[in-house]
């Protein structure tokens, strides 16, 4: 029976590793809060308390990865515009995360790893995205998602591969709640890239099934309709107040595509939670 490790089992983590049970992997996972653990245990997950940190970890880190052969790596950078430390402006706090886990990949029994990225890396361009564009971003976030991708990918002590998810969407979770009522928004005409919770689990899990290593996937639903009517549709669906949006601004109409993972994964996307 195949075991994963999965670190950082939050909102797309935990049913992640829900579904991996299901298909009859032993998991497990990973949670930054004591109050979690439970949760986990409870849904079948072998549970662990781990904390990264750029210059420390968990001593339960080696635990957590032991026996696995595969990592899937669901972290956060939870970085703002420029502000990366406090301290000291120049640190890389998350890339700093990525450097002080690895060694302890390598000497685990870690063969594979899946890193779940953003399309942010790719910045804000007027063109068609594939996974041949040349990744420019202009936010922090993106800037050290990109440097932590490079770390993994050009280790040789296991395999890397990168899903660059679009704006996570889900049942529970959808941004035309904070839009909502909102005036002046900017970009009306730019195009939404969006993924769907159900799609991204279902696409890592393709990825592993499919034993797709050494890769980089797009993973963006092939749906792409204006942000002011999409918002504003979705907004009327769910009976809330109508976003405003302002054309005074130049509208960035940046489409990435996911066309590779279409093909290469054989993979259909869900359009009707879109």
């Amino acid at each position: 029976m195949t075991q994963i490790s999965i670190l950082g089992c939050g909102w797309l983590g935990l049913p992640l590793a829900k579904r991996f049970i299901g298909k009859g992997f032993l998991v497990n996972g990973s949670t930054t809060s004591e109050n979690k653990l439970p949760i986990l245990e409870d849904a079948g997950i072998n549970p662990f308390l781990v904390t990264l940190e750029s210059e420390s970890i968990s001593d339960s880190i080696n635990d957590f990865l032991a026996q696995s052969k595969i990592l899937i790596i669901d972290i956060p950078p939870k970085l703002r515009g420029n502000n990366v430390d406090s301290s000291n402006s120049e640190r890389k706090i998350f890339v700093e995360k990525i450097k002080n886990l690895i060694p302890f990949i390598e000497k685990s029994t870690i063969k594979k790893v899946l890193f779940v990225s953003s399309t942010s890396v790719y910045g804000d361009e007027n063109e068609l995205i594939t996974e041949e564009t040349l990744p420019n971003p202009d936010t922090e976030s993106g800037k050290q998602l990109l440097l932590s991708e490079a770390l993994l990918q050009e280790n040789q002590n296991f395999k890397t591969t990168i899903v660059r998810f679009g704006g996570l969407i889900g049942d529970d979770r959808h941004p035309v709640k904070f839009l909502a009522g909102k005036e002046n928004l900017e970009n009306p005409d730019a195009p939404v890239n969006l993924i769907h919770q159900k799609d991204c689990i279902s696409i890592i899990q393709e990825i592993i099934n499919q034993k797709s290593w050494n890769e980089v996937f797009n993973a963006v639903a092939p749906f792409h309709p204006t942000r002011e009517k999409y918002y504003t549709q979705k907004a009327i669906d769910k009976n809330l107040a109508l976003p405003k949006f302002s054309s005074e601004k130049t509208t960035i109409r940046k489409v990435i595509s996911s066309e590779k993972t279409e093909r290469l994964l054989n993979y259909q996307f869900r359009l009707e939670n879109y």
